[in-house]
């Protein structure tokens, strides 16, 4: 039971730290979007040079994040008593996984796909674009092997606590 709110709990946070922020301005997520909108968006005069500069960014975020996601689920792991790799990896394995299953089926396929508030401008007639379920699957494939490559890191992390304490 413990695990399912957690897993809630975190599909809520997720959600509130990325929607208000697309929200109000679709290009915080830029590098996020279908390759065919990137592309679009490079050849608009009003976003010159703004692709590029984003998609460093990104990846320095993305990085930063697992490391900082990482201390922060094997935290979790070890106040829900998971106090070996094993069951400290499967926990947080689990966590994220739901996180991403969530991601791609209400945020990517519903929301994202269907939303025009999140269209850029001068993209809005990139209809099949947006709406390409399989570009948001590899994304979530993607972010399955980011949640063992997490999972990993948190287990060892209360290894290194159990062995340190």
């Amino acid at each position: 039971m413990l695990l399912a709110v957690q897993c809630i709990v975190c599909c809520i946070i997720f959600t509130l730290i990325i929607l208000p922020a697309q929200y109000r301005n679709p290009l915080v997520m830029l590098a996020s979007y279908p390759p065919a909108v990137i592309r679009r968006v490079k050849e608009l005069p009003q976003y010159n040079g703004y692709a590029d500069s984003t998609q460093k960014k990104h990846i320095a975020k993305k990085i930063t994040g697992a490391v900082f996601l990482s201390a922060v689920f094997a935290a979790v792991a070890f106040f829900s008593d998971k106090r070996d790799f094993i069951s400290a990896f499967i926990h947080v394995f689990i966590i994220i996984s739901s996180i991403n299953i969530y991601d791609l089926l209400i945020l990517d396929w519903g929301v994202f796909c269907h939303s025009k508030k999140l269209r850029i401008k001068g993209t809005e007639d990139m209809d099949e674009a947006y709406t390409d379920r399989l570009f948001h699957l590899r994304g979530a494939l993607i972010g399955e092997i980011i949640a063992v490559i997490v999972a990993l890191i948190s287990g060892g992390m209360i290894c290194l606590i159990e062995t340190i304490f």
